[in-house]
């Protein structure tokens, strides 16, 4: 009897597995921090025998070099890609038995990226799962963009392809487990549900509903700003991600905090927005550990600068260094838990700024005041609807382009309130006066504002 756990890094987006029968299992597209993946053979009794990646990862360093290290595993990469270290080449249609009855059937499904291959788990030679990857998503596909621009539409259209293929020759009863398509910015479209089959996509999925030209152009046309540290992901995992060390990092006092900020180092507070707005250490920024902590943060600072983590608790701590080793960012330089008074130097006072909600922006505009309206949302989300008047800069792109922001007090929202929170964060470091709105954008109409669609 065949089993599949699966373990999911919500922050990410991403989900990995472990599957296998009585004694033992294979990992597939294991995180960084593996001491997950052994945890989980802990619990079921089994052995790792086989570690397989279904392409070299662009959103995350993997931790399968590793794992299959420690375990003694034989490490699986498809044959195409290309990489730094030894490793089991796989091709399309092997097989590589896992237990007794149980086997994993390798099907190259490029288009993600050119060497993508998934992985059919078989039972007594009937399929009953697909590790996906980043080809077959749940009612979507993997972007095709990430590997090179000038291979985008040919990628594009492999992705078709691909899908097909998977269609084809699986069973309608098969199980769908991608590894990307859970918020994962490696997705080219919102994932819809939890869980699916291949005759469940059949029906939904548009790289199985529409013709190859009419799904290429849509899926080009929809595609958004890539996330910046995606460009030192698969260089990392080609060349063998380093194992990971999660001991605490060097402990900073007020004094140090001081001297990293004043050298142009970035200080991140991890408290949760209120606790920020209501106070902390002027020039740091906010990145909620509960929020999307490694996608906005690693994508938003400058690759390889010295970061310095403010938490208010140890866990906190911990579990915000777990996020960050997964996108590379491995050593913090220092950190500190507490709050702002074990922070600020004797004599100091903390920083703040004011929250709000869309109703208290239109009391605002009714006042006859002219604030500026700062929209921090994706395009796909602004073209959907927006605030007349307000300027729209994406909050990735806020660090680089904080001048372009008119004069006058910064009223900054996004579509739910932990994006503007960084945004505010940014702006109130740089001196403005800023005003975070803390609400759903669907409250903005409800409250009177002007709600302009794009056209």
């Amino acid at each position: 009897m065949f089993f599949v756990d699966t373990i999911e890094i919500e922050g990410l987006g991403n989900r990995h597995y472990l599957a296998g029968g009585a004694r033992t299992a294979v990992a597939v597209d294991p995180p960084r921090d593996i001491d997950q993946v052994i945890a989980a053979a802990a619990r079921r009794g089994v052995h790792i025998t086989h570690v397989v990646e279904t392409h070299i990862h662009n959103d995350y360093v993997t931790g399968g070099l590793e794992l299959a290290r420690l375990t003694g595993a034989a490490y699986l990469v498809p044959a195409a890609a290309h990489v730094s270290f030894a490793r089991v080449p796989v091709h399309d249609g092997d097989v590589i038995e896992i237990d007794d009855g149980i086997a994993v059937r390798a099907l190259a499904t490029p288009g993600h990226t050119p060497h993508h291959t998934a992985y059919v788990l078989e039972e007594s030679g009937t399929p009953v799962a697909a590790f996906t990857g980043g080809s077959l998503l749940i009612g979507t596909v993997g972007r095709p963009d990430l590997v090179e621009p000038r291979l985008t539409e040919h990628l594009a259209r492999a992705q078709h392809a691909s899908a097909h293929r998977l269609a084809a020759e699986l069973p309608d009863t098969t199980s769908v487990l991608p590894t990307h398509g859970f918020g994962s910015f490696c997705s080219s479209g919102q994932a819809e549900g939890d869980a699916s089959t291949i005759g469940q996509e059949k029906t939904v999925n548009a790289a199985l509903a529409q013709d190859i030209d009419t799904f290429v152009a849509e899926l080009l046309a929809g595609l958004e700003d890539v996330p910046a540290y995606y460009a030192h992901m698969g260089p990392a995992n080609s060349a063998g991600p380093d194992p990971v060390d999660l001991t605490a990092p060097p402990r900073a006092d007020a004094e140090e905090i001081a001297a990293r900020l004043a050298a142009g180092e970035w200080v991140v507070d991890l408290r949760n927005r209120v606790a920020f707005a209501d106070g902390h250490v002027t020039g740091s920024f906010n990145f909620e550990a509960d929020g999307k902590i490694a996608t906005y943060l690693a994508w938003m600072i400058p690759w390889g600068k010295s970061i310095t983590l403010l938490a208010e608790s140890a866990q906190q701590l911990a579990a915000a260094q777990r996020e960050l080793v997964r996108v590379g960012i491995d050593r913090p330089a220092a950190a500190a838990t507490g709050g702002p008074a074990d922070w600020l130097r004797p004599g100091e006072a903390p920083a703040s700024f004011r929250r709000a909600v869309f109703a208290d922006l239109a009391a605002e505009l009714r006042d006859a005041s002219h604030p500026v309206i700062l929209d921090v949302r994706r395009d796909s989300e602004r073209a959907g609807g927006h605030i007349e008047g307000s300027v729209h800069i994406p909050v990735h792109m806020l660090h680089q382009r904080i001048d372009e922001v008119p004069a006058g007090t910064v009223w900054v929202h996004c579509a739910g309130g932990m994006r503007a929170g960084i945004a505010a964060s940014l702006l109130d470091a740089a001196g403005r006066d800023v005003v975070a709105v803390d609400d759903g954008f669907d409250q903005a109409a409800e409250a009177g504002l002007a709600v302009r669609t794009n056209v």
